[in-house]
């Protein structure tokens, strides 16, 4: 099936952030951007280039699909009731 997108990318990059306790300056300077990107980003402001996306899911451990997706994200505690369901 194919879909049409807005021009929107969603991402988890403030929750991911706050997780590990990191400042928006502490991941800036991890992933070689200014600091005002990560704000840009977390508020939606600013689509991540490819790399920068690829940059942050490495550096956060995880898939690009949990950090960035070009759908509103579920909140986190329906997906893991969602999960939980489907475990039993």
């Amino acid at each position: 099936m194919f879909y049409i997108y807005n021009n929107m990318m969603y991402n988890r990059i403030k929750l991911l952030r706050t997780e590990r306790g990191l400042s928006r300056k502490e991941l800036a300077d991890a992933v070689e951007v200014n600091f005002q990107t990560i704000g840009y980003l977390e508020r939606g402001d600013y689509n991540a280039s490819l790399e920068l996306a690829f940059k942050l899911a490495e550096y956060f451990g995880v898939p690009i699909d949990v950090a960035f997706s070009p759908r509103p994200f579920k909140l986190l505690s329906q997906e893991l009731a969602a999960k939980r369901a489907a475990d039993q």
